[in-house]
């Protein structure tokens, strides 16, 4: 995240005494209510349920709601009332994650790969731990902001970059900013799903033995599909104990398994196993070959700092003063579970720290953008320019970059720039090198109809 972006974090306070104290947690700074929440992960939650493979198994479903529930009973809630529901997921990967608003998928590699309830219980009570903690939309929070500088650039120009800011919210992606926690974030929610584990009568080691356990056999492979999404943090066993201790040590009665736990088990390994589909997020799947043709009609938007038109058959990704226009299909899944722009433009208004009255003021923001662009995109570099050019009678500059495109290959990227009193307004025309010639036309006809704000 940009340093331009004072992104509060979750406080984090470790009161000793003579008695034992747990860590306390408070959610960190965000945009949306917790009522919000509950509305956006029900609406993302309808859109996942349609991609992702079900169970189809109710009694497997039963269990983890009746489970959840007694977990959900120890969480520091703030007085919410979350509707909670649970999921069985029919994919093998080992992962589980929890939308905004208590919303829980858990695949039944989780449970396969899990040795007892135990463990089982302390995945959950992680995931349940983000939805209290609202980290979900902490991080959209963080991402909405960025919107005002180079971020979003940052984070969805070119191939190997992320899509974050592309994903539309109501819309579910595996890697989507909704389910990408930060390492600070993945401790806070081991230490508080640590306290729920201690709370509901379970072994409070059993979370940090999984996350050994699994790290463990992946090692020479390709890591468990939940570390892609939540990163381990360093010293996550260590702070786990350190935890049991504030707690009071370890209790005298804990939890480790159950009958029911065994006996779900053996129905989930029994499940036919269902194939996963190449793309289980929102974006598209790598195609064949290009997507439509741009209309020869155009539609408008308009943000407080200009106007611009673009092909009526391309969607709108971001809003405000940063936003991506692109074809059905211009915007790819990658490997990573997050999305590249390979056909399109994106428009930005970033904030410019100098004079713009200055002399060089231009072309010293636009090679600031440019390098903000390269750490993001190491591929990315400079193949001609900077030239003079006008834009809506503005003096500006023109800049090509190569990049590598989310269609394999190079990628050809024209950056056009011009200093604002609002900052530095840019436009980023984009798309494969084999193509590029084909979108000359659609890519001028779109700069000769910015309109900037006098």
């Amino acid at each position: 995240m940009l340093g331009m972006i004072c992104a509060a974090v979750v406080c984090c306070l470790i009161v000793p005494s003579a008695r034992a104290q747990r860590t306390q947690f408070k959610p960190g700074w965000n945009f949306y209510s917790p009522t919000d929440d509950i509305a956006l992960g029900k609406e993302v939650a309808v859109d996942a349920e349609k991609q992702l493979p079900s169970c189809h198994a109710p009694k497997v479903d039963a269990y983890l709601t009746g489970l959840g529930r007694k977990l959900t009973a120890k969480l520091p809630t703030g007085g919410v009332q979350y509707p909670w529901e649970f999921h069985c997921v029919n994919d093998k990967e080992i992962n589980a994650f929890a939308l905004p608003g208590g919303y829980v998928f858990v695949n039944r590699g989780a449970i396969e790969v899990s040795d007892d309830e135990a463990q089982l219980a302390g995945v959950m009570a992680h995931e349940l731990a983000h939805v209290v903690l609202r980290h979900g939309t902490e991080e959209a929070t963080k991402a909405q902001a960025a919107q005002a500088g180079v971020g979003i650039l940052g984070a969805i120009f070119g191939g190997n970059a992320g899509g974050a800011l592309l994903t539309e919210l109501g819309r579910f992606s595996a890697g989507g900013v909704l389910l990408r926690y930060s390492r600070s974030a993945e401790t806070q929610a081991d230490v508080l799903g640590t306290q729920v584990l201690y709370d509901a009568g379970y072994d409070p080691r059993a979370l940090a033995q999984f996350f050994e356990k699994i790290e463990t056999e992946s090692k020479g492979k390709n890591p468990p599909e939940f570390f892609s999404d939540h990163p381990s943090p360093e010293y996550r066993v260590q702070r786990v104990q350190e935890e049991i201790e504030l707690l009071g040590g370890m209790p005298a009665k804990m939890k480790r398994d159950s009958a029911e736990f065994e006996s779900i088990k053996r129905q989930v390994l029994a499940l036919r196993v269902v194939k996963r589909e190449p793309s289980a997020g929102g974006y598209a799947p790598r195609p064949e070959g290009p997507p439509p043709a741009p209309s020869a009609n155009f539609a408008e938007y308009q943000a407080s700092a200009y106007k611009v038109k673009y092909p009526d058959n391309w969607g709108k990704y971001g809003e405000k003063n940063s936003v991506s226009f692109a074809p059905d299909g211009g915007v790819l899944e990658e490997s990573n579970g997050r999305g590249g722009l390979a056909y399109g433009i994106i428009v930005n208004v970033t904030k410019v720290p100098v004079d713009s009255s200055a002399a060089k003021a231009l072309e010293n923001a636009t090679q600031d953008l440019i390098k903000t662009l390269q750490k993001d995109n190491p591929k990315l570099k400079v193949a001609r320019g900077p030239g003079r050019l006008r834009l809506n009678g503005q003096p500006g500059l023109s800049t090509y970059l190569s990049n590598q495109s989310p269609m394999g290959g190079g990628e050809t990227d024209w950056l056009i720039t011009v200093i604002r009193p609002e900052g530095l307004f840019s436009i980023v025309c984009v798309a494969p090198q084999k193509d590029y010639e084909k979108y000359d036309k659609t890519f001028a006809s779109i700069l000769d109809s910015v309109r900037l704000t006098k």
